[in-house]
């Protein structure tokens, strides 16, 4: 209900309501492309090769049903992601990087840059592994250089058209383009699964009793995610008074609101990333320990699930402590006058801060595998397979879905001041 209220007052102040008018459409162009092919492929091949792994089905659900059509946008915006990740960490080691992240807008202006040229270098390197492995498979018409050329540098046009794509959603539009772009693509299968599980009803593969446990197992997990990244730990912060001049300043009492989900979606993605790499070498490899490398690593087998769980949790922690450093906030705490009651200032509040991370990232990393993993046992508890229904797509989603709204909540909190100071 509050949603719909939003929305409603959105629609009537006209600047945002063309906002949200432009996202609509870029996102309607985004969808148009998924069903432009690439030139060159054979489909009754391509066809066969989806049916025979749950891999690929799991890249074409983040394409939004792109890559099962080999369309230009089969590769979606995952060079994008990834050159933004490897940014992400090279900004804590190397020193320029560093620098460009602490110069404000003109500093982020270069790390964009730099992130769209890693960006094109990846797509190329992704396109290529793609156009060779589509040739081996038999789905490419033209399988001399030129086919593969040709099917390399319209996948990367493809990407690179996404990038810009996203960055104007995010310039003209609601919320951050790239993430909607991801979160357009999942949601668009789900039309198509609800479709395949009345026609399960139907043929009485599944009986509504399982349904009903889908839908309710489905709602909770949805209830809990939204818990989870609301979920925030309020470290509290007063500041001393202080007299300068004649005006007195400090002396109120904050918080710092500390994330239970401090990394987001992201070891998710790293170690999604980490396993599929395995298994993508071994299929260009004929030898049969390769191949059995392959399908114990596929998605589902015991071997998988619990590499998974454990990747997620090892990268949740690694990527907060990447990206949240205890000593910078601390200084930075001490150097306005402020101080955590109870602690002293400096090195005494990191400890602190450390200690509380910790304790936080533990929940937030077991949080995040327990819903990465969870689709696996989905099918066994309903006799549906619960691939889209759950895992990363209902996180990436669920997420998406909150940070959008909340930005549609700020842009009406703001004009309504506006408003009030007229």
């Amino acid at each position: 209900m509050r949603i719909l209220n939003t929305l409603r007052r959105a629609f009537r102040v006209p600047d945002l309501r063309r906002r949200i008018m432009f996202t609509f459409y870029m996102l309607l162009v985004f969808r148009l492309g998924t069903h432009i092919p690439v030139p060159g492929i054979d489909p009754s091949a391509l066809e066969q090769l989806f049916a025979q792994g749950s891999l690929f089905g799991l890249l074409d659900m983040f394409a939004g049903g792109a890559f099962s059509s080999f369309s230009v946008f089969a590769m979606s915006i995952t060079p994008y992601i990834n050159a933004s990740i490897i940014m992400q960490l090279l900004t804590v080691v190397v020193p320029t990087l560093e620098r460009w992240s602490r110069e404000g807008e003109e500093g982020r202006r270069k790390i964009s840059q730099w992130t769209r040229y890693g960006t094109v270098v990846l797509a190329l390197i992704q396109a290529s592994g793609m156009a060779a492995y589509m040739r081996g498979a038999g789905a490419l018409a033209m399988a001399d250089a030129f086919g593969l050329v040709n099917v390399a540098i319209t996948l990367t046009a493809g990407t690179v058209f996404l990038m810009w794509l996203g960055e104007q959603i995010t310039d003209h539009g609601v919320g951050n383009g790239i993430s909607l772009l991801i979160f357009g693509g999942i949601v668009s299968r789900v039309p198509g699964g609800a479709l395949n599980l009345i026609v399960y009803v139907r043929e009485g593969t599944v009986s509504v009793v399982n349904v009903l446990i889908l839908v309710v197992l489905g709602l909770l997990v949805i209830a809990g995610v939204v818990f989870m990244e609301e979920g925030r730990r309020r470290v509290p912060v007063r500041y001393s008074k202080r007299v300068i001049g004649r005006k007195m300043y400090g002396g109120q009492s904050t918080h710092i609101p500390m994330r239970l989900n401090q990394a987001g979606v992201i070891p998710v993605i790293f170690a999604s990333s980490v396993l599929a790499f395995p298994p993508t070498i071994a299929q260009f490899i004929p030898a049969p320990w390769a191949q059995s490398l392959a399908q114990s690593l596929d998605y589902g087998t015991a071997l998988h699930t619990t590499l998974y769980f454990g990747m997620i949790v090892f990268f949740t922690y690694f990527y907060t402590a990447v990206t949240f450093n205890p000593q910078d906030v601390a200084e930075n705490i001490r150097k306005y006058g402020g101080f955590i009651p109870g602690r002293r200032p400096g090195r005494a509040t990191a400890d602190y801060l450390d200690r509380v991370l910790v304790r936080l990232t533990l929940v937030g990393a077991l949080y995040l595998a327990t819903i990465a993993v969870f689709p696996n046992f989905f099918g066994g508890l309903t006799g549906v397979p619960g691939i889209f229904f759950g895992g990363t797509a209902l996180l990436i989603v669920v997420g998406v879905a909150l940070e959008t709204m909340k930005q549609i909540e700020a842009q009406l909190l703001m004009r309504q001041y506006e408003g009030f100071m007229r």
